[in-house]
């Protein structure tokens, strides 16, 4: 049974190996521990007994928006529902915080389409996140990444 847990600091290094071949390949962004640290109290974890197994955080960037990102899913689990769980999990954690917008930029658009999300213009986006965290991405300026948006 999988079960999600808000992240630990003790979790740091499991989901640094997690994520690693996705950072490789250029689909998320690097985070280093003293970020995830920062940090940690924004990500939900996925566990299958005591294996890590996926995790992603909800980044808030105003009053009333906030983004999923970091969505990472252990490649024997993909297809699951463990990602949609994670995602799910995030949502229901923005609405009790009474936040009206999330939105997240991926490469896999049909799966957040497929929970409620809207495709948008990234110009729509905050300038913020543009400057904070696309900069640090070895495909920007020239990004395929995909903006949607989900209202609650």
């Amino acid at each position: 049974m999988i079960e999600y847990k808000k992240a630990r600091l003790k979790d740091i290094a499991s989901m640094q190996i997690l994520v690693r071949p996705e950072i490789e390949n250029g689909v998320i962004l690097p985070r280093s521990d003293d970020e995830i640290a920062t940090n940690i109290r924004s990500y939900t974890l996925a566990f299958d007994d005591d294996r890590l197994i996926g995790y992603s955080a909800l980044h808030i960037h105003a009053a009333n928006l906030a983004e999923v990102r970091s969505l990472i899913v252990d490649g024997v689990y993909r297809g699951k529902g463990v990602g949609s769980g994670l995602v799910n999990a995030l949502l229901d954690e923005a609405k009790k915080l009474e936040i009206t917008q999330v939105f997240t930029l991926t490469y896999r658009s049909e799966f957040f389409k497929n929970l409620g999300f809207e495709e948008i213009s990234k110009e729509k986006l905050p300038a913020q996140k543009i400057w904070a965290d696309c900069i640090k991405c070895k495909h920007f300026p020239v990004c395929n990444e995909i903006a949607l948006i989900h209202n609650l």
